[in-house]
């Protein structure tokens, strides 16, 4: 069975027992269903959030379909003038990208950080005359926690940390679709590669923070409510490139980020892991297979959960320009990295839910 709990939420068997003691047999056969009482606000916030799931899951596909069908139309004037925009502006996603303020502000935003909700909390001041290099973690399913804190404005990322311009990574295989490579540039998104990645750090002023889901797509099978696996061990890109450029390293941990969605059951060893990793070994891009609620029942669907996330921003570790470190420095500024990061976890846990015996996994 492809999602092994889904008959347990739809059609489940459920003994109660009443104060007389006296059991009684109550059958799910359907969903359950949101009430139509449901204030405005929250409806929206569903609207919200529905729109940027669409975004991750079906917009780029739906674009490059629009393009090619618009050739075979009388409006294929359309796609050629893109085409040509395209050739022109090729470059752009790899060179800071093209963040739009404005739609970065928009109050859309404000109901999807509310939704679940999200917030952005601050250990430390970051000097904007430095560059910064944010590790994020876990990576979560659709890392909903980066993309509200460090691409839109409604959990306060300007007000936290004044003078400070942020930039997500987002694999390179999304801004080669057409229409949709700017649409994500508006929210501040700019490839994961090399190159893209140390743009604003070699090009730009001070007070640029470049943002990397350090345990990218491969992580993202491992995000299962209640774990705290980290994919930190070898990752050692993201730390070299902060110390080529001297841009101080801040550890970021996102409580919550798994528990919006549950996923099925792909321990490593099992066939669907293998098969799951060997597709993404060869497209570049992990398939989770995730599920939670529904947009007007709660039982089943591809909307999040209504579950807290709170991510905290770390303090961060001070660094000196070394354009060619060695292989003992790389290791020795990631084994400092890694302590952080352990450090700010333990330090936070409990005040987001997490148990005191339980500790952050390097994988």
């Amino acid at each position: 069975m492809l999602f092994p709990d889904c008959s347990t939420r739809w059609s489940c068997l459920v003994i109660c027992t009443s104060s007389f003691n006296h059991a009684k047999l109550l059958t799910c056969s359907s969903p359950y269903f949101a009430p139509w009482s449901l204030p405005l606000h929250r409806r929206l916030q569903t609207a919200a959030v529905l729109q940027w799931v669409f975004s991750f899951l079906g917009l780029a596909p739906t674009c490059i379909f629009l393009f090619f069908y618009l050739l075979f139309t009388r409006y294929w004037i359309i796609s050629v003038s893109y085409a040509i925009w395209w050739f022109l502006d090729y470059d752009t996603p790899s060179r800071g990208g093209r963040r739009v303020p404005f739609l970065c502000g928009i109050k859309v935003w404000d109901y999807m950080r509310d939704y679940f909700p999200i917030k952005l909390v601050k250990t430390a001041d970051l000097d904007p005359k430095h560059n910064y290099v944010l590790g994020f973690h876990p990576h979560g399913v659709l890392v909903a926690g980066a993309f509200t804190n460090f691409c839109t404005y409604s959990s306060g990322f300007r007000d936290l940390f004044p003078g400070l311009t942020s930039y997500l990574l987002m694999l390179p295989l999304w801004f080669r679709a057409p229409f949709f490579r700017d649409y994500i540039m508006c929210a501040g998104l700019i490839p994961s590669d090399k190159d893209s990645a140390s743009f604003p750090l070699r090009h730009r002023p001070a007070g640029q923070a470049v943002v990397i889901a350090v345990g990218g797509a491969p992580e993202a099978l491992d995000a299962h409510p209640g774990t705290y696996n980290v994919m930190l061990a070898k990752k050692k890109g993201f730390i070299k490139m902060a110390m080529e450029h001297g841009a101080h390293l801040v550890p970021v941990f996102s409580f919550g980020e798994n528990e919006v969605f549950d996923q099925v059951e792909n321990q490593r060893g099992t066939w669907l892991r293998w098969i799951q990793e060997r597709l993404q070994s060869i497209m570049g891009i992990s398939l989770p297979l995730f599920h939670a609620r529904g947009i007007f029942q709660y039982s089943f669907g591809l909307m999040p959960y209504r579950k807290p996330i709170s991510t905290v921003v770390g303090r961060p570790i001070r660094l000196e320009k070394n354009p060619k470190p060695t292989g003992a420095e790389l290791d020795a500024v990631h084994q400092r990295y890694m302590d952080e990061l352990s450090i700010l976890f333990e330090e936070h846990k409990a005040d987001y839910g997490v148990d005191k015996d339980t500790h952050l996994n390097f994988v």
